[in-house]
């Protein structure tokens, strides 16, 4: 996978949103609640998101968009 360039954030508003939503540690149905659409579809998403960020879990995805000031 390709990093991501410098300066050029790899995340959609709608990846941070959810990003957002998971580091306030609500579980996947909440999140899911909260952006209107399936449990599913949050799980996929947030696999999507971690991919593009080449880490190995949403804990990971949440750490790497605080780090550089995305959340």
């Amino acid at each position: 996978m390709e990093a991501p360039r410098a300066g050029v954030s790899p995340l959609r508003q709608d990846d941070i949103t959810l990003l957002a939503l998971l580091a306030q540690g609500l579980p996947l149905d909440a999140v899911a609640r909260r952006v209107r659409t399936s449990e599913r579809t949050v799980r996929r998403r947030t696999k999507d998101i971690c991919d593009r960020l080449g880490v190995g879990s949403p804990i990971e995805a949440v750490v790497w968009a605080a780090k550089r000031g995305i959340l």
